[in-house]
């Protein structure tokens, strides 16, 4: 009986050339982007403790009470694979004191995350995020500095995309509407869907999300927090908005924007894309002022964004220009050493070369370059030939130094 045949687990998937160049792409852009602006590249492990994820995510999400990936060390530690970048990134603030170095700390990461949801189109199980945060300040340009970033990288992708743009306040303003809206559903609970019920005391800021038509007819006319912020919260996100208008963004207020985890204050945002259908969010953020201490740290202003690998490529255009190689082909066994020095050689010159390494004839060797879409091909035997694959031109070379002057001068000369 043969075997099972081994697949990727549900959820997971293999990436293959040429995504893996598109995304190699989507990795420079972002590098690129968010360098420039100050913001350094950060790692955090794939696995954290469990709590960190309980006291930073919120116990009453989603992502805690149904997506993550927890398991038992084999010292009966509780560990969880990371669900999203934010509540590591303010873990190593604190574990490494970076509230002494100067503020703000701007951190950039892309890498694995893991959920435990139903796939779908742009959404799976193990997934790639682009992240950045910035720590310490809450002064309003770094909110709109990180929504203009995002913006960017989306565009320089070939995304179209539409901001959705809200603020949820402060703690304290958070909770007083809290109460409001529990009234509101309260005395609507018969409308509402069994889980929107179930949440009313532990998040009923949830049922903004609800696709269940009786929940979505009863948040119609519910309060909005928008209208409840106080003076200095109104003033800071008028101000990130200004700075969005003076850089030409468009943007849709939306008061029902409230994002899926606990640790958002302030401003919130979400960037969608209708090409990837009901799930269009591809990526957002916001400001999370109460995080860094909820997790054992002093008083810390952050604010950031996470961004989908998986959605970016479906909704856009990553396209890489690939680079055309130099192919080196061998005419006999016996100059297999002398054709993989050239190659070397050539690499070294900043040359993007293959040699022949499966045995092919010389025809074969030709027609494999054609596939590889090879700008030259330098022939090694007993002379040494460099032919121009877009003119067909072939000219002799004296030795191997001469043939990388040929091809990385870009010229055929006799």
């Amino acid at each position: 009986m043969a075997p099972a045949k081994l697949q990727a687990p549900k959820g997971t998937f293999d990436i293959l050339p040429p995504d893996g160049r598109r995304r190699d792409a989507l990795r420079a852009v972002a590098d690129d982007l968010l360098g420039r602006a100050g913001y350094d590249a950060f790692e955090s492990p794939i696995i954290e403790d469990t709590d960190l994820f309980a006291r930073g995510v919120g116990t009453s999400t989603d992502i805690v009470q149904k997506e993550m990936f927890t398991f038992e060390d084999k010292g009966g530690r509780s560990l969880t694979l990371r669900p999203e970048g934010t509540a590591g990134a303010c873990r190593a603030y604190v574990e490494h004191g970076m509230h002494k170095r100067p503020q703000p700390v701007k951190l950039r990461y892309w890498g694995p995350f893991f959920r435990h949801e139903a796939p779908q189109a742009g959404r799976f199980r193990q997934f790639a995020q682009i992240g950045a945060e910035a720590l310490g300040s809450d002064d309003p340009s770094l909110d709109a500095e990180l929504i203009l970033l995002l913006g960017d990288l989306l565009q320089r992708s070939g995304v179209q995309s539409r901001l959705r743009l809200s603020s949820l306040g402060n703690a304290g303003t958070r909770a007083a509407y809290g109460e409001q809206l529990r009234a509101h559903l309260r005395d609507r609970e018969s409308e509402l869907s069994e889980e929107v019920r179930g949440r009313i005391d532990a998040n009923p800021l949830r049922a903004f999300d609800s696709d269940h038509e009786g929940t979505r007819a009863v948040m119609a006319d519910a309060p909005r927090l928008i209208d409840g912020l106080d003076r200095e919260d109104a003033e800071h996100f008028a101000e990130v908005r200004a700075m969005l208008d003076d850089a030409a963004v468009s943007y849709d207020l939306d008061p029902t924007l409230v994002r899926g985890l606990d640790y958002y204050t302030r401003t919130v945002f979400e960037f969608e894309s209708r090409s990837l259908g009901a799930q269009s969010g591809v990526g957002g953020g916001g400001r999370y002022d109460g995080l860094v201490e909820r997790l054992g740290g002093p008083a810390t202003p952050g604010v950031g964004w996470a961004a989908g690998v998986e959605r970016i490529v479906l909704a856009g255009d990553t396209a890489s220009e690939h680079e055309s190689p130099v192919y080196v082909a061998i005419a006999t066994e016996q100059h297999r050493r002398a054709a993989f020095a050239l190659a070397r050689e050539l690499r070294g010159m900043g040359v993007a070369a293959q040699v022949e390494q499966a045995g092919r004839s010389m025809k074969g060797q030709m027609k494999h370059a054609g596939r590889l879409d090879a700008s030259a091909v330098v022939i090694v035997g007993d002379e040494i030939e460099v032919k121009d694959m877009s003119t067909g031109e072939q000219v002799s070379v004296a030795d191997a130094g001469e043939a990388v002057a040929v091809v990385a001068g870009g010229a055929m000369s006799g």
